[in-house]
């Protein structure tokens, strides 16, 4: 699998791209009236919010 090394910035900044992105996300699912297209993105947001959580846990690890 692939592996990309970062520092805690660049940890940092991806995780406040990540929030951003999902909360613009979230106000999109809000506003689509096509249930095909909803779902695809509440896919997305899920798969985003799991990358967000693995970052999170692994910078707690590292801190440690």
């Amino acid at each position: 699998m692939p592996q990309i090394e970062m520092n805690l910035d660049e940890v940092l900044v991806l995780e406040g791209v990540l929030e951003s992105y999902l909360a613009d996300l979230r106000m999109e699912i809000s506003h689509t009236d096509r249930a095909a297209f909803r779902d695809r993105l509440k896919e997305k947001q899920l798969f985003l919010e799991r990358l967000l959580e693995r970052l999170i846990a692994e910078e707690e690890l590292d801190a440690n």
